[in-house]
C-alpha cells in the first residue's frame, strides 16, 4: 500500500471510528454520564470501567463518547460555516475585483490581525459560553483563511482561456464562479477543510479547557482535561484518555489533509 493510501486509511479510519462511537453514544453509553458514585472515585481502568472513573466516580469512557459528540458537532459545524462563507466571499472577491475586492480583503485582514485565541476569548466574553457561541466564534475565525485561499485560486483561474471563452459566450458571472471556477479549485478547498477540522477540534478543546466552552455537567474533551490535571500523578488515566482522543483526532485530520494535498497536487 502506498504512503498516500496509508494516510487515508489511518487518518480517515480514526476519524470515522471516533465519529461512529460518538453517534452510538446518542443511543447508548455504558453508564449515565452524570451519575456519581463516590465509592468509585478515581478508580483505575478495569473491565467495568475500561477508562477508569473521574473525581466523582463517573465513567470516563462514557463521558469521552458524549464529549466526542460535542467536539465533532462543534468542529464540523464551525468548518461548514467558515468554509462556505469564506469560499463564497473569496471567489466573489477574486473574480469581481475592484472596490468590492478591496473591502472584503480589508475586513479579512482586520479579522486575521487578532490572534485566534484572543479573538475567541473576546467574543465569548461578550456572547457568553456555550455550544452555539463556540460554533459561531470558531466559524468566524476560519472565514478569513478560506477567503484568502479561494481568492488566490480564483485570481489564477479567471485569467485562463476557458474563463475568457465563457465570458465571450456571455455566460453569467454567477454561473462562471460556480460552474467553472469552483470545480477547478474544489481540491484546494477540500485540503483546507481537512486541515482546518483538526484545528477547530483543538480550538474547541482549548476554549473548553479555559471554561469558555461546554458547561458542566456535560462533558467535552477540553473540559475533561481541565478537571483532571490536578489528579495527574494520582490518576494518570483521567488525563491520558481525553488527551489521547484530542491528539489522535488532530493528527488524523492532518493525515487526511496530507492525503488530499498529494491527491490534488499530483
Amino acid at each position: 500500500m502506498k504512503d498516500k493510501d496509508m494516510k487515508l486509511v489511518i487518518g480517515g479510519g480514526v476519524i470515522v471510528l471516533f465519529l461512529f462511537l460518538s453517534l452510538v453514544a446518542v443511543f447508548y453509553t455504558p453508564y449515565n454520564i452524570t451519575e456519581m458514585n463516590m465509592k468509585l472515585k478515581l478508580a483505575s481502568p478495569s473491565l467495568k470501567h475500561i477508562f477508569g472513573t473521574d473525581k466523582f466516580g463517573r465513567d470516563i469512557f462514557s463521558r469521552i463518547l458524549v464529549g466526542g459528540q460535542v467536539s465533532f458537532f462543534i468542529g464540523i459545524s464551525s468548518i461548514v460555516i467558515g468554509s462556505f462563507l469564506g469560499s463564497l466571499l473569496g471567489m466573489f472577491s477574486g473574480y469581481v475585483g475592484g472596490y468590492i475586492d478591496e473591502v472584503i480583503m480589508r475586513i479579512s485582514d482586520a479579522l486575521m490581525a487578532f490572534p485566534g485565541i484572543l479573538f475567541a476569548l473576546m467574543i465569548i466574553s461578550v456572547l457568553g459560553p456555550g455550544i452555539t457561541n463556540l460554533i459561531i466564534v470558531i466559524g468566524v475565525m476560519n472565514i478569513p483563511y478560506f477567503i484568502r485561499l479561494t481568492r488566490s485560486e480564483t485570481l489564477k483561474e479567471k485569467e485562463k482561456n476557458y474563463i475568457l471563452s465563457a465570458r465571450i459566450r456571455g455566460v453569467k458571472r454567477r454561473e462562471i464562479i460556480w460552474n467553472y471556477i469552483f470545480p477547478n479549485i474544489r481540491g484546494r478547498i477540500i485540503i483546507a477543510i481537512s486541515l482546518s477540522f483538526g484545528v477547530a477540534i483543538l480550538t474547541e478543546a482549548s476554549l473548553s479547557y479555559l471554561g469558555l466552552g461546554v458547561q458542566a455537567p456535560y462533558p467535552s474533551w477540553g473540559s475533561m482535561l481541565k478537571e483532571s490535571q490536578i489528579y495527574f500523578l494520582r490518576a494518570p488515566w483521567y488525563v491520558i484518555f481525553p488527551g489521547l482522543f484530542i491528539t489522535l483526532t488532530v493528527f488524523s485530520s492532518k493525515l487526511l489533509g496530507e492525503y488530499f494535498r498529494e491527491k490534488y497536487n499530483s
